[in-house]
């Protein structure tokens, strides 16, 4: 049993060797990790691969049609391993991930996502907005009140590869394919957790749509 780890990559040159040191420290250690960059500056790039001992394989995506829907989709695809986080390049993991914990998890849930803490320029700031759903407690079919419906976020999160690749993210949107997607699958009758033990810091970065508001 392994780890496909499936992160999205554009110019994060200050952020992404946070990402992958925190790979290294809290994922199994033959852990997959998929990079599908969107033309990433070569300062970016060089931070990646100073991570040699990490099995990772970068994918060079045209982003001419880029939908973030398509894009995960896309690397769903080209994993090996049942068990794949979506990862942002931007979040630190602080936590240990218990593959065979996630396993278990995800033959009753259709996804699985973990607690961010949110990280301003260095300084963790007080939850508010999208932060606020971070609840210091396990949550099933956890709704948003703020965006009245249900909430999945895909900066730290879990899934089946082939239960995926059968229900795909929306490709036509320009961002939330996460909400939409668990939206439809609760609506088939389907659950998802929120396990406020899996952690990882989330830092501010100006382009972050989730950020609107905080900065």
């Amino acid at each position: 049993m392994s780890l496909s780890i499936l992160i999205r990559l554009k110019n994060k040159e200050h952020f992404i060797g946070f990402t992958l040191q925190s790979i290294l420290d809290f994922c199994p250690p033959d852990s997959e990790i998929i990079i599908l960059n969107d033309n990433s500056d070569q300062k970016t790039i060089e931070k990646v691969q100073l991570f040699k001992e990490l099995n990772y394989k970068i994918i060079n995506c045209s982003n001419k049609l880029y939908s973030p829907g398509k894009f995960l989709n896309y690397g769903f695809s080209k994993c090996s391993n049942d068990v794949v986080l979506t990862l942002s390049s931007h979040v630190e993991i602080i936590s240990k991930i218990d593959l065979k914990t996630i396993s278990n998890y995800l033959k009753k849930y259709v996804a699985v996502f973990g607690k961010q803490a949110p990280i301003y320029h260095g300084k963790k700031i007080n939850p508010r907005y999208v932060w606020s759903h971070f609840k210091n407690k396990k949550i099933e079919n956890m709704y948003s009140d703020s965006e009245q419906r249900y909430f999945l976020h895909n900066a730290f999160c879990f899934y089946n590869k082939n239960y995926l690749l059968k229900n795909p993210f929306r490709e036509d949107l320009s961002g939330k394919e996460d909400r939409y997607w668990v939206n439809n699958e609760v609506s088939k009758g389907n659950s998802f957790l929120y396990d406020n033990e899996l952690v990882c810091s989330h830092f501010y970065t100006s382009a972050g749509a989730t950020w609107l508001g905080v900065s």
